[in-house]
């Protein structure tokens, strides 16, 4: 025994030599964790088959048949029933019939983001203010290419883990504008010069409008949902996964499903004084571009429905202001999925975002009238 303990002991006679042993230096009960490797590989995983089922695979297709047909189908607005309520009904089994497997996979994602991947690292690349996080809440929508419905889901599970409002609504917007496979249909279907000022025009209204709102929201009160989530769980490590996710999704899906089935439902009645059959009327005048601008932020439709809906009214007289019109605004925004981001949003920058697509839509048409 060396003397030092042997004299720490007799000056400490409750003391043993255990206790004179060095101790193992153990964390505090705060530190952070090491996240496990195999959360964002499955969530990669998840993005990947499920994109390849819902997205790449069945586009693929469509784009050699827009090729060779230069058509994609006929419009979701063909063969509207006269009585409101047969029209709402039929709008919503054609609706979700085309939709439903894209809606499934958005809730998935948009609940699985929120356990799957760290939230320090979705802050410090997507939670500051910057240009940088909008920048690059863009780029990462592009592979999705889905909806303003179904993409919904994702940015409120965005949002729920401390994303900054510019960065999501990017991811937002980016997914139904900018979404590479309706550029493409858009080329070979109603021409390429189309298709092109819809690429300049989309990636203006999507980088514009996410930085103005998030500047001028800045300072807006969060909403509840935000607020609670922003409070850190305790151990929330020690509680299973399959619980943490399954809350989240039940959450998310809560929060968005129902009211969007709804909304659907009442803009289906409302199609039938929406777009009334008008041939030969919607020519090149303001009255219209401003008119269909505004209704394009309220009508929901599925990811490319807006191509057939252009194509057909086009082939009834419509002019090119008006369908330019038409085509920045229906897949950029809607009632069903404003509704579903009141959550996770204040409602002044959702309307403010509402606003400037209709007025993005608007200005877009008057170019339109002079360069096509």
């Amino acid at each position: 025994m060396h003397g030092r303990a042997r004299r720490a002991m007799l000056g400490h006679p409750g003391l043993t030599l255990a206790d004179t042993m060095p101790q193992p230096i153990t964390a505090p009960d705060n530190a952070p964790r090491a996240w496990p490797l195999w959360k964002p590989i499955l969530f990669l995983l998840v993005v990947a088959v499920g994109l390849y089922y819902v997205k790449w695979q069945p586009y693929y297709g469509k784009a050699f048949l827009a090729a060779d047909t230069h058509s994609i189908g006929k419009s979701i607005l063909a063969d509207a029933d006269s009585s409101p309520w047969l029209a709402a009904w039929h709008y919503a089994l054609i609706y979700f019939s085309a939709v439903w497997k894209a809606a499934v996979l958005g809730v998935l994602l948009g609940s699985l983001v929120q356990v799957l991947i760290p939230r320090d690292w979705l802050l410090r690349t997507l939670g500051h203010p910057r240009f940088s996080g909008t920048l690059l809440g863009t780029l990462i929508a592009l592979p999705g290419m889905m909806c303003t419905c179904c993409a919904a889901p994702v940015a409120a599970g965005l949002r729920r883990q401390s994303v900054s409002s510019g960065a999501a609504l990017a991811f937002w917007l980016s997914n139904p504008v900018l979404n590479p496979a309706t550029l493409i249909f858009m080329g070979f279907v109603l021409g390429w010069p189309f298709a092109a000022i819809r690429l300049v025009a989309g990636v203006v209204m999507v980088l514009g409008i996410a930085w103005l709102v998030q500047r001028v929201t800045a300072n807006d009160s969060q909403p509840a949902a935000l607020q609670q989530a922003a409070i850190p769980p305790v151990k929330t490590e020690d509680r299973p996964f399959l619980g943490r996710w399954l809350k989240a999704l039940w959450a998310l899906f809560w929060s968005t499903i129902p009211i969007y089935v709804l909304a659907v439902l009442a803009l289906g009645a409302a199609r039938v004084w929406l777009f009334p059959h008008a041939d030969g009327a919607v020519d090149n005048s303001l009255l219209w571009i401003i008119g269909l601008a505004i209704v394009g932020c309220l009508f929901v439709i599925p990811t490319a429905a807006e191509i057939p809906i252009v194509q057909a009214m086009m082939l009834a007289g419509m002019g090119a202001g008006p369908a330019l019109a038409l085509l920045m605004t229906l897949p950029a925004v809607s009632l069903p999925s404003l509704l579903m981001l009141n959550k996770v949003f204040s409602a002044r920058a959702l309307c403010l975002t509402a606003a400037l697509v209709a007025l993005c839509g608007v200005a877009t048409g008057v170019l339109g009238m002079y360069l096509v």
